[in-house]
Formats: C-alpha cells, structure tokens, sequence
C-alpha cells in the first residue's frame, strides 16, 4: 500500500491529512487516511468545518511517503504561481490555488496509479476534463480580453473560435470593422500584442492541450491552423524549445 501524507497549515486550520484512496470493486483502499493536527481533538477549518484529529506525534511518519502542504488564507507558504495551474519540481509540486490543487492530485493519481484511475476520479468529481500542469491559469484569450477594448473583446473569442481558418491582419480587420492599419494599431495597445504574434500564441497554447489528449501532429496542426506539419512542428519548436512529439509523449498520459 502507498501512503500519501498531506499537511495543511493556515491561520485558522492546522491538520494532517492522507489523501483517501479510491476503493475498486474487490480491492483495498490504495492510500491510508490520517488526520492529525499539532494538539489533537476537534480542529475549525476558515469555512467552519470542523476536523476531528489526532496529535500529529502520533502519527508514524516513516511511512508516510508524500507531504502536502496547504497555505492558509493571510499568510501563504508560496505565492501564486502566475503562469501554470502547478509545477512540478524533482520531488516537490506545487499547485497555484484551490481548485489548480485539484488538478495536481489528480496527477498524482496519474503517477501513481495510472491515467486511467485518475480520469475516474475526475468523472467522479464531475470535471470537465484533467488539466495538465503547463496549461496556463489565464489562456492568451483571456489575457486579451481583461486588456483589450470592447471591440476586441468579441474578437479574441472569435478568434480562439476560429484558429483553423486564416487569421492574418486583412481578415482580423475585416472581423472588427476597421482598416487594417487602424487595427493593427489599437489591436496592440490594447492587448500587449502584434496579431500575429497573439493568433501563434492562441494556436500553440490550443494545441498543447489537443497533444496532451494524444492526438496526432497532422491532426492539430490542422486543428490550429499552422498546417503543414512542419510549419506546426518548426512554430512549436521555436516557441517552447521541445518537439510536439516528445511533448505529447510527455504529457499525453496525464
């Protein structure tokens, strides 16, 4: 049996948590489920539940195999992580937030017991989907559309909407009604970004998510418009210093 250990440590919640194992039919439960604070006894977490625990001495720490540290509210262990809903580096993850936790563990699952128990997990937990770790928490759309001025606001939208099809200055202004010197222009200062560079952005940050799914190189790269293959391949390269298929071979099973 693998343990799992997780720690939370905040302002108004000190505890110790295994994180529970998912019982198959015919099975043992995979992780065993502790919860431990520093004293012991009944402990209110910030939202007002309260945890019955045990002392954390008595809790036999050599089999304890991972520890998960939550920050509290007012003072937090690390601060959010800007650009990924977790990293993982070497031994230690750490997860941007609440719900980005989530989708840490269940890459743990992943690691641990497979792709395939974790997606059960998730279908359990009615999640969309399993976000990988490198996807960003605010997309370029996103990003574009806190910036951008009404008029471009519908237009990023259309734009992730419509990445297989051509995407070049002439039919961006045409979209939103100005010429294309006007546009390019007030598409900048509004969003930080040429439109080419905001469109290539769009397209390789969609087709991180289509490999990660397993799909094929020829399949996303007409999915985001950067067809042909190589076209796809040379823009990937370039952008993230790593080939789509090994990316896809590293990340398609989480």
């Amino acid at each position: 049996m693998r343990r799992r250990l997780a720690v939370a440590l905040g302002d108004r919640f000190q505890g110790l948590v295994e994180r529970p194992g998912r019982r198959q039919a015919g099975r043992p439960p995979v992780y065993a489920i502790a919860m431990a604070s520093a004293a012991g006894g009944p402990v209110t977490s910030s939202c007002g539940i309260v945890v019955d625990t045990t002392p954390l001495d008595a809790v036999e720490c050599r089999s304890v195999a991972t520890v998960l540290i939550a920050s509290g509210e007012r003072q937090p262990l690390l601060e959010a992580i800007a650009d990924s809903l977790y990293v993982v580096d070497g031994d230690l993850w750490t997860s941007a937030g609440v719900t980005t936790g989530i989708d840490m563990a269940l890459a743990m699952v992943a690691q641990d017991l497979g792709p395939r128990i974790a997606g059960d997990i998730a279908k359990r937990l009615v999640l969309y989907a399993r976000r990988p770790g490198f996807q960003s928490q605010f997309s370029p759309v996103h990003r574009a559309q806190a910036r951008a001025d009404s008029p471009f606001a519908g237009l990023v939208d259309w734009i992730n909407d419509h990445l297989d099809q051509p995407l070049d200055v002439p039919a961006l202004a045409g979209q939103a009604g100005m010429s294309e010197r006007t546009f390019h222009r007030k598409f900048q200062a509004a969003t930080g970004q040429t439109p080419a560079r905001y469109v290539e952005t769009a397209r390789l940050d969609a087709s991180r998510l289509l490999l990660s799914g397993g799909a094929s190189l020829k399949s996303v790269a007409v999915q985001v418009g950067l067809f042909p293959t190589p076209r796809f391949v040379e823009a990937f390269e370039r952008r993230f210093g790593v080939s789509p298929r090994l990316f896809r071979d590293m990340h398609g099973a989480l």
